[in-house]
């Protein structure tokens, strides 16, 4: 027993949140748990390993974080200090605007979380500038938390609190996402500011909240109202040998041994898993798109009609199982890529590596100055927002618009800001 506290006693000496656990810990806890796909793999022919891919890109992301830890960079401002003392205000403007358009959206009949068809013909305008509310308030909530010298667990409590609300707002909309991000930030900066997060309660949150979001998604589909031609599953309607038939209904009562609910637990890390080794194999007989993806996520404010990159993955994984008789993915859906599928979709290895190169600077560069200004500063806000935007995005991939826009704004503001907080010890 005291052996086991001793261990228990060294794991929670890790800071939970640093670049050198949080994402990494996600990334391989993420891909660990898609290994029990109860014959998923099966049903989906997976023949093509991803452990090189997720290799590349947990070597690469250490590297980035390495190298900007040891030399100690931070992000320069950019002669633009001047314009710190507006951020605040802007954030503000940004919020009331998200606040419109949410309002605006809602009594428009735009409650997302009634049924899937509803949640994907949302107004997109009103929607993009709806998210505006959820990030300003998530902003405005974080800084404030920073700021209190005097933080007691009620207070603590009333921001939670706030953050709920706003959280139920989004949830009506049907949308994980922003719920996921405010959560996790909300979590950094209690963890930086009230108390810190042990390691062991850490784990123990990640399980209730991994069940909730899947139990969440589970629910969302079981109730789709199917009559409605956008919730249709009908599988594709092809020519198949008797033998591959008997094949197909012999792997899909495998499948089915196993409940829906429980299948539902990793649901999304079976699916990320099986997305990205399909595009692997789609690369390696259709070659690479070569910027097509990334593209897609400016072409799709320009006018006229445009393939999301979502919906282009959705083309390019079916596009390999359409002739065996199933779909990966509804035709009428989008498909989440995982943040190494898109970059090896447009540029193969070499894209990995590049990608997560990044991502390591960017977080370690922000992390710096945070440990520079001090925890009570715009730049804790700014490092919980980064690498839980970068965390979710292992699964999501960084396809948005707003969230690029999100992250680009946030990473500006933490490098014009003064501040003259204490340097943080950890």
């Amino acid at each position: 027993m005291n052996k086991l506290k001793q261990v228990f006693t060294k794991v929670n000496k890790i800071d939970t949140f640093s670049p050198y656990f949080f994402l990494p810990f996600i990334l391989v806890l993420y891909f660990f748990t898609s290994l029990f796909d109860f014959h998923r793999f099966d049903l989906f022919n997976v023949r093509v390993s991803i452990l090189p891919a997720v290799l590349v890109a947990l070597v690469c992301y250490y590297i980035g974080v390495y190298i900007i830890d040891k030399l100690q960079w931070t992000i320069p401002s950019f002669g633009l200090s001047f314009l710190g003392k507006y951020v605040i205000h802007f954030v503000v403007l940004l919020t009331l605007i998200g606040l419109a358009s949410y309002l605006m959206m809602i009594f428009g009949g735009g409650l997302g979380i009634s049924d899937e068809s509803n949640r994907r013909n949302l107004d997109p305008k009103l929607n993009f500038f709806s998210q505006l509310l959820w990030y300003g308030i998530l902003l405005l909530l974080s800084y404030k938390m920073i700021l209190e010298k005097h933080m007691t667990w009620k207070k603590a409590l009333v921001y939670g609190s706030i953050f709920a609300v706003v959280m139920f707002l989004f949830l009506l909309m049907g949308y994980r996402t922003p719920l996921i991000i405010m959560l996790f930030t909300g979590i950094i900066i209690f963890h930086y500011v009230v108390k810190r997060v042990k390691l062991t309660w850490f784990l123990t949150a990640l399980l209730v909240i991994g069940v909730a979001f899947s139990m969440f998604g589970f629910l969302r589909v079981m109730t789709e109202d199917t009559s409605k031609e956008f919730n249709n599953r009908d599988q594709p309607d092809v020519e198949l040998s008797e033998t591959d038939k008997e094949k197909l209904l012999t792997v899909e009562q495998k499948v089915n041994l196993t409940p829906k609910w429980m299948r539902s637990l990793n649901g999304e890390s079976v699916t990320g898993h099986i997305v990205l080794s399909k595009i692997i194999e789609y690369t390696q007989e259709e070659g690479y798109l070569k910027g097509e993806i990334h593209g897609g996520i400016f072409n799709t404010i320009l006018p006229g009609e445009q393939i999301s990159p979502r919906m282009k993955v959705t083309e390019v994984v079916n596009s390999l199982s359409v002739e065996e008789g199933k779909y990966i993915t509804r035709p009428t859906r989008t498909t989440t890529p995982t943040f190494i599928g898109q970059l090896f979709l447009d540029g193969g290895y070499a894209l990995v590596a590049i990608g997560f190169l990044l991502y390591g600077i960017l977080i370690s560069l922000i992390y710096n100055k945070v440990k520079q200004g001090g925890i009570r500063s715009f730049h804790s806000v700014a490092y919980a927002f980064v690498i839980t935007l970068f965390t979710v995005s292992m699964h999501t991939g960084l396809l948005d618009l707003i969230f690029i826009l999100m992250l680009g704004f946030v990473v500006i503001a933490s490098a014009i800001i003064k501040t003259d907080g204490k340097k943080v010890q950890y």
